[in-house]
């Protein structure tokens, strides 16, 4: 029965210390002795982790379905059942030395805000869902997001099935030892709009002061290999003029990937992150270096752009070196722009609820990335300390979720309809 009338709703808040407490007891299955956790993909502790989510779902009156790759869904009837459910949720499984928040918070704030809605007898027109996705991390099966990129049709279910663990155990195998496989198909379950909660995984907003980080895209993401073939020779009787150093000729083709990165801000992004070198003598002039080159931005166009510069400059310093210069794509995530009215909707809960806020992008992937394919998405984000996260010491302050928590509800309010 409903109890808030229209005017109440606005004053509506979330129980934010239970949410809490509900987060450090999630916390435990999979503790650390440094105060993170591991909880990997579909092992023990990740079915215990589900069991517990799972078991708080049925407490508040919410009725549970699990696909086939695993995913779980946690639904809030509302009026009108055949309206597609407002969707919220994350992931629950962690890196080996994950944190407390890393996705949790975003599983864990849909569930508060059913609590929240349940506990003041509020109705909303559209059902309301909590969702978590198998194997978001990929730290135990490749690849990353493997539950909801199944889910979008990114790739099939028998590639993610067939994935295996260091140890050859398949996902499909571990999904049914824990009991997961669910009977829906991937990608059949409707989602009139979706919203995730989540900590920023950055220093952006604790280092401007703000707590509510209003999330517009998702940096797209290109990954290279480039390899620069020399030759070796001693590294004592070999004038350097006649040198063929192919750590020299790399190293400024490294640094330009920083350079690029600069001249393509606010959102550019530039990194070099592994670096082989041939054959990694003290006394040998390297003869083949290869290396990564990690390049995102904003926009698709953006991408092209720093892809151009980045190789133009390649092909002049081999040409000027006389060098081989190789550049590989190995792989391309595609920037995705939020649905502009779910963005206006956590702008709009941010303002009237009077939070601090700012527009912002996410360097990082996450699940919204491809349910964003199949309905309206968006994203809430909300600071963590230092920027740490994928670490054990990864911490938020419990204000700043709760105030995240209290966005995602009206911001769900926003597009479920009160009766």
């Amino acid at each position: 029965m409903n109890t808030a009338t229209h005017a109440d709703v606005s004053q509506v808040r979330v129980n934010g210390g239970r949410l809490w407490a509900s987060l450090m007891r999630l916390a435990e299955i999979g503790a650390t002795p440094k105060g993170g956790v591991c909880r990997l993909a579909l092992t023990e502790l990740d079915r215990q982790g589900r069991d517990l989510v799972v078991g708080w779902a049925r407490e508040a009156g919410m009725t549970v379905t699990v696909d086939q790759i695993g995913n779980v869904f946690m639904r809030r009837a509302g009026r009108n059942n055949a309206l597609p459910p407002i969707m919220t949720g994350s992931h629950i499984d962690t890196q080996p030395t994950g944190g407390k928040f890393d996705g949790n918070y975003g599983v864990l704030a849909g569930l508060e805000v059913v609590r929240t809605l349940n506990d003041l007898g509020i109705e909303t027109e559209a059902p309301i869902e909590v969702a978590f996705w198998t194997n978001e991390e990929g730290s135990r099966f490749v690849p990353v997001m493997m539950g909801s990129g199944v889910f979008a049709n990114a790739f099939s279910l028998e590639h993610a099935y067939a994935a295996q663990d260091t140890e050859g155990h398949t996902v499909k195998d571990e999904l049914a030892r824990i009991g997961y496989i669910g009977d829906e198909v991937p990608g059949q379950h409707p989602v009139g709009a979706y919203f995730e909660a989540h900590i920023e995984q950055g220093p952006v907003l604790e280092d401007h002061g703000i707590t509510i980080g209003v999330v517009e895209a998702v940096l797209g993401i290109r990954w290279y290999d480039c390899t620069v073939t020399g030759m070796e020779a001693h590294a004592g009787p070999t004038p350097m003029g006649l040198r063929q150093d192919a750590l020299q000729v790399a190293t400024r083709i490294m640094q330009e990937v920083v350079a690029v990165a600069m001249d393509h801000q606010p959102h550019g992004r530039g990194t070099v992150g592994m670096v082989q070198v041939h054959p990694n003598s003290r006394n040998v002039i390297p003869g083949r270096v290869k290396f990564s080159m990690d390049l995102r931005n904003v926009s698709n166009e953006l991408l092209d752009q720093m892809d151009a510069e980045i190789r133009a400059f390649a092909a002049a310093v081999a040409e000027e070196s006389g060098l081989k210069v190789e550049i590989e794509e190995v792989s391309h995530y595609p920037a995705v722009p939020f649905e502009a009215g779910c963005v206006a909707a956590v702008r709009r809960a941010t303002q009237a609820l009077g939070y601090s806020h700012m527009p912002c992008v996410s360097g990082a992937g996450h699940d919204a990335v491809y349910v964003a394919r199949l309905a309206p998405a968006g994203m809430i984000f909300v600071p963590c300390k230092d920027g740490i996260s994928h670490n054990e010491i990864e911490d938020a302050q419990p204000a700043h979720l709760e105030a995240g928590c209290n966005v995602l509800l009206h911001a769900m309010l926003d597009r479920a309809g009160v009766v």
